[in-house]
């Protein structure tokens, strides 16, 4: 066998010396604790903050379909079309587009310009939840009005121009981040293992309705947060108190299946 050079050898000598501090390091662990990274650590499962940014285990535009023709028959959800005309959408934990959907046949024939807005809404209700706290777009009302804590907060969120495409051309914005900044009802964050995953925008009718078949969506898909469907649910005045995370009245306004008013009316002109 060849010697090995002087250089060399202490080379060798410096990896045998770190393996061995590693070997020493590893028998002084207390019972039962793992390496980070290590297969055992692995083999425990999804921990909070674990989620992978891509769209794996989220709705498939199939899916977003059937729950948007299915859920408004649950109960009523008020507005100005009983939910039955929505658009849907899901972005990963990254804002990323993964599925866009509309209630129809005709994809026309729902509001055109809701298809952005559940974009929008979707990407919000990600944006601004964490693992731990749930907020979904109808909680943003009162805190983004002027005067209050969050006015302005849709400035540095800008929508993408790119993200506007025609009805037919929906699923042309996948893989997208198209931002955006809804404070109004539709937006709600996706969440598994006590992680959030990421959003689900829906819009086509009052912001309320738009709600209302929101949380039936996520609560189908198994998505809800840890605190459970409602835990971000939208709250009125009216209904719930003064509160800075409440939300206006809509035109036929319902909430889990009772009725709560309407929209001020116009005086005046």
């Amino acid at each position: 066998m060849r010697s090995l050079s002087a250089p060399a050898a202490a080379c060798f000598a410096l990896a045998l010396s770190g393996l061995a501090a590693c070997s020493k390091a590893e028998s002084q662990q207390p019972a039962g604790t793992t390496q980070p990274g290590s297969s055992a650590e692995q083999s425990r499962g999804s921990q909070p903050g674990a989620a992978k940014a891509d769209c794996g285990g989220l709705p498939s535009a199939d899916d977003l379909k059937k729950w948007l023709r299915s859920t408004p028959s649950e109960s009523e959800a008020g507005g100005l079309m009983s939910g039955k005309m929505e658009w849907a959408t899901i972005v990963n934990r990254h804002g990323e587009i993964c599925a866009t959907a509309v209630a129809t046949d005709d994809p026309a024939s729902a509001w055109p310009g809701s298809q952005a807005i559940s974009k929008a809404k979707a990407y919000t209700a990600n944006a601004f939840s964490t693992d731990d706290t749930p907020l979904s777009t109808a909680r943003l009302y009162t805190l983004t009005q002027p005067g209050h804590s969050l006015w302005g907060v849709a400035q540095p969120n800008p929508f993408n121009p790119e993200c506007v495409v025609s009805p037919t051309d929906a699923d042309k914005t996948k893989g997208k981040i198209c931002g955006g900044a809804i404070a109004f009802g539709g937006g709600v964050p996706l969440y598994r293992n006590q992680t959030r995953v990421g959003g689900l925008g829906i819009s086509g009718d009052t912001a309320c309705a738009d709600h209302e078949i929101a949380k039936r969506v996520r609560h189908a898909a198994g998505l809800d947060p840890a605190k459970g469907e409602f835990a971000d649910d939208i709250t009125f005045t009216s209904a719930d108190g003064a509160s800075p995370f409440s939300h206006p009245l809509c035109a036929n306004t319902w909430r889990n299946g009772k009725k709560l008013g309407d929209e001020a009316k116009a005086t005046g002109y």
